[in-house]
């Protein structure tokens, strides 16, 4: 099996990569990034792929792919308003729109969040984006889709290219843990639990929500 990986330096997408590695049924790991990649090994295929707003040029790599995992995104705090909304849906968006040409059978697996609001209304960026952003992907005509919404996602290693601000919020994670044990998922967990889902499908409705991600990636 093939698959596509984008935001494959961050949290999520690196530890997505580090299991599709150990995974005997992934042949191939493409990974579309911006600059060159550290990351190594026979199974990867890294794409050097400076605008996510055109896919043109990735045609071979999708049309060859059976999933894709949609892992890219970055904080509000690293970037404005407006590139924020570029990077969270307009980016989406355009991979979308792409599929839909070059593999309209692709399993889209896309990571969205807890909380997502489908009507657009949120008052909160992230929410108000990612609602969109779904509801772009379920509009979209494509046959194989899946909308992953994590929740407060822990680390279970140090990522170098985490925001100042997640790493403020690092030491809360054993207390939310404690009090509120459903609310956090191991990043190699919802890792596990997406790759799963890009290589099994789902056979319930496509929203899978945080409780069901950690059983999926703990198996």
């Amino acid at each position: 099996m093939k698959i596509i990986i984008t935001g494959a330096t961050g949290l999520i997408g690196s530890e997505v990569v580090r299991a599709a590695i150990a995974d005997r049924v992934i042949d191939e790991i493409i990974l579309l990034v911006r600059n060159k990649s550290e990351l190594r090994h026979p199974k990867i295929t890294t794409v050097i792929h400076k605008d996510f707003s055109d896919y043109a040029a990735c045609k071979e790599y999708f049309e060859r792919t059976d999933a894709l995992i949609w892992c890219l995104g970055i904080s509000q705090t690293q970037v404005s308003k407006q590139q924020y909304e570029v990077i969270t849906y307009d980016y989406t968006k355009a991979c979308i729109d792409y599929c839909k040409q070059a593999k309209p059978s692709i399993r889209f697996v896309f990571v969205s969040g807890d909380g997502a609001d489908r009507t657009e209304k949120s008052r909160t960026l992230f929410k108000r984006l990612k609602g969109k952003a779904e509801n772009a992907l379920l509009q979209s005509g494509l046959t194989d889709i899946i909308i992953a919404r994590p929740d407060a996602v822990r680390p279970r290693r140090k990522n170098k290219r985490a925001p100042f601000a997640y790493k403020l919020v690092y030491p809360l994670f054993p207390l939310v843990e404690k009090l509120a044990p459903h609310k956090i998922i191991w990043s190699d967990v919802l890792a596990k639990a997406l790759l799963e889902l890009a290589k099994e499908g789902h056979d319930d409705e496509n929203t899978v929500e945080n409780i069901e991600l950690r059983v999926l990636g703990s198996r």
